[in-house]
């Protein structure tokens, strides 16, 4: 099932007309109401009407998250605030918070696409949605409420915490879909085990998860423990929200990017070159329909590739594969780079491990030392104590052989590894203390 077949599976000559107008349309009306897009463009000498082609963008300077907070709050905004009727906000735990707003039109664009979306991971109005995305100014909790609302499908606006609650609900409402991080899910699969409440005993059939870079391996680890079928989601709040890609339940091969409404681009993340389909690099994006809060060459900072080749569920839109993780949050241990999901992916081919960990990074000496910690699985921790050190043994050795960085791993007893009730803290890097 395609929610909207027509703008979906549309023929690539097509949507890329579709894409070049709207970007025009962006362009003109950035540049008459956005004073640091008419700058931006003014100094590197580029007036809407020199874009005659979509490759003609990559003369377009990029918008960095910096940009934004140094237009802190509303200076991006190319709407009078009069029309706003919407304001999110990121946390600014790395700085001023990134504010954006939305338009009455904004939000029901988001709404559709997030109805897309929930479409392409599975879902149907005849579904209940446990939406267990925080809600609030994190754009993930709202974003899923009105898509599932538009799609015409049960809402459960849960949220995230009161996780024991959550399991009650769960079993007393028999929710069909459930949307959440996927390292809170994995915390929801585990008090449910606490209470003694199994998920194939509970009605859930698909799961669609995002807001933090996860792997294959963890994908797998859901669909056994919750018995669903688990899909991966990405957006941004820069950008709209969550609905800016989604994979198919059907073929689970990579997310499809609504073009209709993003324009997207790999770039070397250094250089900024663009890069052919297939090259990994930094995820670039240009809004084409947001009225608010349009951004031109918002630089993600994800790092991922393009995939245009055909899908099996029919959708047309180019696919991103999986966020292996961010430029910014990608860790340089003694030369060697490290994505928190690359050590993800080897944990989780170790039965004898749960799939919570943490990295610690600190500097000894002028050096660089990688600490993985993890959590063993239950009843692990009665073994010999030469076991565990064995499994610590092992463990490292495969990261060493696989990432080409040593790393001291350090078992831990279960439960130890702080939960969290949204985006889960995997790297402690104490070199910026």
């Amino acid at each position: 099932m395609i929610y909207d077949v027509e703008y979906e599976t549309m023929p690539r000559e097509a949507l890329e007309a579709i894409q070049l107008r709207r970007l025009k349309t962006t362009l003109e009306r950035v540049c008459a109401t956005v004073p640091f897009y008419r700058e931006r463009m003014a100094t590197a000498g580029i007036k809407p009407r020199d874009i005659q082609r979509l490759d003609d963008i990559r003369h377009i300077p990029f918008t960095t998250k910096q940009d934004l907070r140094d237009n802190y709050p509303f200076g991006m905004f190319a709407v009078p605030m009069d029309t706003v009727v919407r304001i999110h906000a990121s946390s600014g735990t790395t700085g001023q918070p990134t504010v954006v707003g939305y338009t009455a039109r904004d939000v029901n664009t988001w709404a559709t696409l997030m109805a897309r979306a929930l479409v392409a991971g599975g879902a149907t109005a005849n579904d209940i949605i446990h939406n267990a995305y925080g809600y609030g100014l994190f754009t993930g909790g709202l974003g899923v409420h009105y898509g599932a609302e538009k799609l015409g499908a049960s809402v459960i606006p849960v949220s995230g915490g009161n996780t024991r609650r959550q399991i009650l609900i769960m079993r007393d409402f028999k929710p069909t879909v459930i949307t959440a991080t996927p390292s809170y899910v994995l915390h929801l699969a585990e008090v449910a085990e606490e209470m003694g409440v199994s998920f194939k005993d509970l009605s859930f059939k698909f799961g669609i998860f995002g807001a933090e870079p996860w792997s294959e391996k963890m994908r797998q680890e859901i669909e056994r423990k919750l018995n669903i079928t688990a899909v991966d989601i990405y957006g941004l709040s820069e950008v709209i929200g969550p609905g800016v890609a989604i994979e198919c339940h059907e073929a689970k091969k990579g997310l499809h990017i609504f073009e209709d409404h993003f324009l997207p681009e790999i770039i070397d993340p250094a250089s900024g070159e663009v890069l052919p389909p297939g090259e990994t690099g930094e995820l670039v994006f240009t809004s084409l329909t947001k009225e608010a809060f349009p951004v031109i060459r918002y630089r993600t900072r994800d790092i991922t590739s393009l995939n245009p080749e055909p899908c099996v569920c029919g959708r047309t839109h180019v696919r991103m594969n999986r966020v292996s993780g961010r430029s910014d949050d990608m860790l340089i241990i003694r030369g060697v780079n490290v994505f928190p999901s690359q050590i993800e992916s080897i944990l989780m081919e170790t039965s004898e491990v749960a799939p919570h960990y943490q990295l610690v990074v600190d500097r000894e000496e002028n050096l660089d030392t990688l600490t993985v910690r993890v959590e063993v699985g239950e009843g692990l921790f009665s073994d010999e104590v030469r076991q565990l050190q064995a499994l610590e043994r092992q463990i490292s050795k495969n990261i060493k052989e696989t990432l080409g960085v040593s790393a001291k791993v350090k078992l831990v007893e279960p439960h130890t590894i702080q939960r969290s009730e949204g985006k889960a803290v995997r790297v402690i890097d104490n070199r910026k203390i």
